[in-house]
């Protein structure tokens, strides 16, 4: 996470995040780093279909895909990008190890993820199936591979 870091330090670039199943990890793992404040500014942590949709989501976007899809991992990056006025947002759904009583489509353990780039209008996404683990070790599969994914954006 450091080099991202120091990358969007150099490029005066910013990164804000929806995140759901990660429930604020990344954002997390960003503000370990030192010098973190200079690009991230806010994050939110939507783990209802209702805060989603009060962070800017598509309603009719959830009905349609499921909660649980890249299209909503897709307008989750978007949106907070836009309301934190960041250069890069990420968006994360999924459910990790659990069916969700209140959400019934979409496959357990299968991960989505978007990362909207704000100067070029466009998306990066990835699915992710994690394997049967811990919920703790879910989330740090998913987390590590934002971060691939945000180094190969930033290289």
């Amino acid at each position: 996470m450091k080099k991202i870091v120091d990358k969007l330090i150099t490029r005066k670039e910013t990164i804000a995040t929806m995140e759901s199943c990660t429930g604020g990890g990344i954002a997390n793992a960003i503000t370990n780093i030192p010098g973190a404040s200079e690009i991230i500014k806010f994050s939110a942590v939507t783990y209802s279909n209702e805060y989603k949709i009060k962070m800017g989501v598509n309603a009719s976007t959830i009905d349609t895909y499921s909660v649980y899809s890249k299209e909503v991992a897709c307008e989750m990056s978007k949106e907070i990008s836009l309301f934190a006025n960041s250069t890069y947002g990420v968006g994360v759904t999924g459910k990790i190890d659990r069916e969700d009583p209140n959400n019934l489509r979409g496959d357990v353990n299968t991960i989505f993820v978007s990362i909207y780039n704000s100067n070029l209008d466009n998306y990066i996404t990835k699915k992710i199936e994690l394997p049967l683990l811990s919920r703790n070790e879910c989330k740090e599969i998913i987390i590590e591979a934002i971060k691939k994914l945000l180094l190969s954006i930033l290289e």
